[in-house]
């Protein structure tokens, strides 16, 4: 026990040390608190809109869903989330260039500068932010797990512990003290999940003969729908959609987009994207698998624990510990970006409504990070789902904004009547799905919900054009790029159809169609960089 809070205790101080180093003043400038003074580069913009992206859900969530599901649930994380590096390219780099030019520090503010309107900007904020905070108590709640797995902590005291680290380097620190702590701790994540899954398959002789045991026992958890039939083909197809709307419009991942040195630096990280995914998100899923061999028969929300409970039973105290930091790593460098970002557009978008404030320093936002804090350790208390469903609902909530963004980045003339009734329409229908007062069918409830939105957005606009009727685009320069209709291919082949229950043939202990999906991204990752090559200019 003393060797395991040792590791914990030193791993908490160096993240303070971090954040104390690279901290801000504490009278620092909205722009240099919230954005690092626009001057991030390549690697340290890549580790921290990976670190951010890949949170509690990504080391909890996914294991517990491969505990659940199999590696049905690996290309929907693995190649759905790496696919969406493709809006780095169609929105990240317009964000940033309109960012620049208008000094906006803020989703919401953007908005505004597109539309001109106060209420839509506020409407945006408020969709932000209530759909944000569901997402940042499953950092807390994990963490609970994960201490209470580790050292016996009870589950309150781990969320709080954990919440009150990450409070005291944002407060002080800001987004340069952010993006360090992610980019090490992004590092550390990497690392030590691939130690858990060496440790877990050398424990049962090696991963291949580990796979041959589960395969045995569970053939369910190697092909699709998976092992609880879920991931038929109209969820993954759903899956796909809802990471490609939904990931670029959570705040902290918007935000950074502001944040970049330059386009071009925008355009390397979309590059290492989707094979980090890949890596990333094959390694807690083939835990959570591997699980069943120590941990059989867990259901619901106790696989979400899967692998702080494994590494606790099959390794030392020193490396189940530092294991278990992967966990904290990923979660506390998302909620930190998290409150840092709600807190700018609180600051930056709702105060100056009240005619008292102009959002001139950065002190406000500092408060509200702490009353974000506090609402985040509440709804984590007692968490009424799984970590995937819980995120499944508040992305669905986040993914209504997107036509509001890219038709105001590209429309010619936008009306702030078309947005505010796409996202109250998008929401309401949402709404009626969460109640089950609407069936999905065969799909998530995005599919209806983006369809909707869309729908309602264009209709008002071509109705507010009057009599032309006509909707005209500022025609970008990727939409003549021949390599981002193969992406659309590439996209359509990540339906394979053709290898739907089946096992057969393994490689190295898990099944062909996983390669097939690694084959894509890397396709995809070729094809991006021809992309960004052909470009005539950075539009």
């Amino acid at each position: 026990m003393i060797v395991k809070v040792s590791v914990l205790i030193a791993y908490f101080f160096i993240i303070l040390i971090i954040g104390f180093i690279a901290r801000t003043r504490l009278k620092s400038s909205p722009e240099t608190y919230f954005l690092a003074d626009r001057k991030l580069g390549t690697l340290v913009l890549l580790g921290t809109m990976v670190a951010t992206n890949f949170s509690a859900f990504t080391v909890f969530g996914t294991s517990g869903a491969g505990y659940r599901d199999g590696y049905a649930f690996f290309p929907i994380m693995g190649f759905g989330t790496g696919f969406m590096a493709l809006t780095f390219w169609i929105l990240g780099r317009k964000i940033w260039e309109v960012g620049r030019k208008t000094n906006a520090v803020t989703p919401p503010e953007l908005v505004r500068k597109f539309y001109g309107s106060p209420l839509l900007s506020f409407v945006f904020s408020i969709v932000m932010i209530v759909f944000t905070i569901p997402y940042l108590a499953l950092q807390p709640m994990a963490a609970g797990y994960a201490l209470e797995a580790l050292v016996g902590l009870p589950y309150v005291y781990g969320c709080i512990l954990v919440t009150v680290i990450i409070l005291i380097y944002t407060l002080r620190g800001g987004l340069r003290a952010v993006a360090w702590t992610d980019l090490f701790q992004g590092v550390v994540m990497f690392f030590l999940l691939l130690a858990s899954l060496i440790l877990v398959a050398q424990h049962h002789g090696g991963f291949i003969e580990a796979n041959q045991k589960i395969l045995s026992i569970h053939p369910e958890l190697f092909s699709r729908p998976g092992a609880t039939g879920k991931y038929t083909y109209g969820i993954w197809f759903s899956f796909m959609l809802l990471w490609f709307f939904c990931d670029p419009m959570f705040p902290q991942l918007f935000q950074r987009f502001f944040s970049a040195k330059n386009q071009r630096t925008i355009a390397k990280t979309m590059l290492f994207y989707p094979l980090i995914c890949t890596v990333v998100f094959f390694l807690p899923i083939s835990v959570g698998v591997l699980g069943h061999l120590s941990f059989p028969g867990l259901v619901g929300k106790e696989a979400d624990k899967i692998l702080p409970m494994t590494m606790t039973l099959i390794s030392g105290d020193f490396m189940a510990a530092l294991v278990i930091a992967a966990g904290l790593a990923a979660l506390m460098s998302t909620m930190d970006s998290q409150l840092l970002t709600l807190s700018s557009i609180f600051t930056r978008d709702i105060l100056p409504l009240s005619g008292k404030f102009k959002g001139e320093t950065s002190l406000s936002g500092r408060i509200f990070v702490v009353c974000l804090s506090i609402a985040g350790l509440l709804l984590a208390y007692k968490p009424p789902a799984t970590i995937l469903q819980i995120a499944t609902q508040t992305f669905t909530g986040l993914a209504v904004l997107f036509p509001t963004v890219i038709f105001g980045l590209y429309l010619r003339k936008v009306f702030p009547l078309s947005a505010l009734l796409s996202i109250f329409c998008g929401e309401g229908i949402m709404l009626l799905f969460y109640f089950k007062l609407l069936s999905a069918g065969p799909f998530l409830p995005v599919v209806w919900v983006m369809g909707v939105t869309f729908a309602v957005y264009l209709t008002t606009h071509v109705a507010l054009l009057g009599s032309s009727g006509k909707i005209v685009f500022k025609l970008p320069g990727w939409l003549y790029n021949r390599y981002v209709y193969l992406m659309g291919a590439i996209f359509i082949l990540g339906m394979d159809f053709w290898a739907w229950d089946k096992v057969q043939p393994l490689i190295a202990g898990v099944p062909a169609w996983i390669g097939f999906f690694i084959f894509l991204s890397i396709a995809q990752t070729v094809g991006m960089i021809y992309m960004v090559r052909s470009a005539e200019n950075l539009d």
